[in-house]
């Protein structure tokens, strides 16, 4: 069961094995056992890898992994707030969708030879310079670069070229833990919006495709190939491992960019995103409609 066979929607086309970020999720597990995550935060990830597992193994309903996935979020957010109730009732939704989005989110985009590898390794690498940045507890750091350096332990199993999949034990998790650490680092709103900025390119995908793909009065649920990334893979046959490099360094330099300008003030910051999202903007368009114009499904 742990074969990904190619279909007509995938980036691949040979068969492949999956589920080989089966080693970061056993970090998240690790770092619960030796106390360097939260019980809280240790646990609801790891049972939101172990679903993906079992996903991985055979595929689950869409509706029972986000309902579980919304569960496991609510469930840690509350242990984190806890003692501060007026706080949770405010931010407990919203939080908790940030944290299931994100989980699926970075699922979503782990379709093609290294990018899921990549952007955990970079988001969680400036999660714990950030971290170190702002008077976090030092535990904290060591969390977020343990799970960074078992991204950077998978990647040569699936970059440049792919001898096995990461799975959504793997992405699901990075997503999952990524997005829970991000809200229990929160203290204001510059903080978050520097930390969420980690994952920018994810996100601008993600939202983007959703919104074309509602207008198209598409299934969203459904699978597709209709990301940027998969377009430019598919459609204009880019190399996978160039697309990943690129995403990787439009990561890597708006994240140091949004760490500069954090303590400066937050309507930097605004237009920092608001300009980097333009210009993600501008760039899908383009790439899009050399796409279509060739023929290819945009």
């Amino acid at each position: 069961g742990l074969i990904d066979q190619p279909d007509r929607r995938s980036s691949h086309s040979r068969p492949t094995p999956r589920a080989g970020g089966i080693g970061i999720w056993l970090t998240i597990a690790a770092a619960g056992l030796t106390g360097l995550a939260s019980p809280a935060l240790a646990l609801s990830s790891f049972l939101a890898g172990a679903l993906s597992l079992c996903d991985d193994l055979r595929p689950l309903s869409a509706r029972l992994r986000l309902l579980v996935q919304l569960g496991l979020a609510g469930a840690a957010l509350f242990f984190f707030w806890h003692d501060h109730p007026h706080q949770m009732l405010i931010w407990l939704v919203p939080a908790i969708f940030f944290v299931a989005g994100t989980a699926n989110f970075f699922n979503f985009m782990d379709g093609i030879n290294g990018i899921a590898g990549i952007s955990g390794l970079i988001s969680f690498a400036l999660l714990a310079y950030f971290s170190s940045l702002s008077g976090a507890p030092l535990q904290t750091m060591w969390l977020c670069a343990a799970l960074a350096a078992a991204c950077l332990g998978f990647l040569p199993f699936n970059y440049p070229r792919a001898r096995v999949f990461m799975g959504d034990v793997g992405s699901i998790t990075l997503g999952f833990t990524f997005a829970l650490m991000v809200v229990s680092l929160t203290e204001n709103w510059t903080g978050f919006l520097c930390m969420a900025s980690f994952l920018f390119p994810f996100y601008a995908d993600t939202l983007s495709t959703l919104y074309i793909r509602w207008r198209a009065g598409e299934k969203l649920s459904q699978a597709h190939r209709r990301h940027l990334y998969q377009i430019l893979a598919n459609e204009l046959d880019f190399p996978h491992w160039f697309i990943s490099l690129c995403y990787g360094i439009v990561q890597f330099s708006f994240g140091i960019h949004m760490i500069l300008v954090w303590r400066i003030g937050a309507h930097f910051q605004i237009a920092s995103v608001g300009a980097a999202g333009l210009m993600f903007l501008v760039t899908t368009f383009v790439v899009r409609r050399k796409a279509s114009c060739q023929g290819g499904h945009t």
